[in-house]
């Protein structure tokens, strides 16, 4: 009886510790214009990303935007959001629009598409 509820309690903590770890995490779309494609935008992205450690994907738009989404712990999603409204040095933000989405845990990596 005892082993079981010592397992018990090692199960709580650990499903408590999943949830703060999710608690933690956010994600966002992300959509830029300005001049933000042909000037290395989407890989600056990436970059980025992938020194942050947030999974997700960035595309070009057919109207000349680029989309991101990004999933991650939140001060590291804020920090790219930071890097999206400056952008590689070729490029000229003019807008970002955010929408804040769930966070699964589903991703992984960052890609380019």
């Amino acid at each position: 009886m005892a082993a079981r509820l010592s397992a018990a309690n090692n199960f709580a903590r650990v499903v408590a510790l999943i949830i703060s770890i999710f608690e933690m995490r956010i994600a966002r779309r992300f959509v830029i214009s300005g001049r933000v494609q042909g000037v290395g935008f989407r890989y600056f992205v990436h970059d980025a990303a992938t020194r942050e450690g947030v999974a997700g994907w960035v595309t070009n738009l057919l109207d000349g935007r680029v989309e991101a989404f990004v999933e991650g712990e939140q001060d590291a999603v804020v920090r790219i959001e930071r890097a999206l409204r400056k952008g590689p040095s070729l490029a000229r933000v003019e807008h970002v629009t955010i929408v804040d989405e769930d966070a699964t845990g589903n991703l992984k990596g960052f890609s380019i598409r």
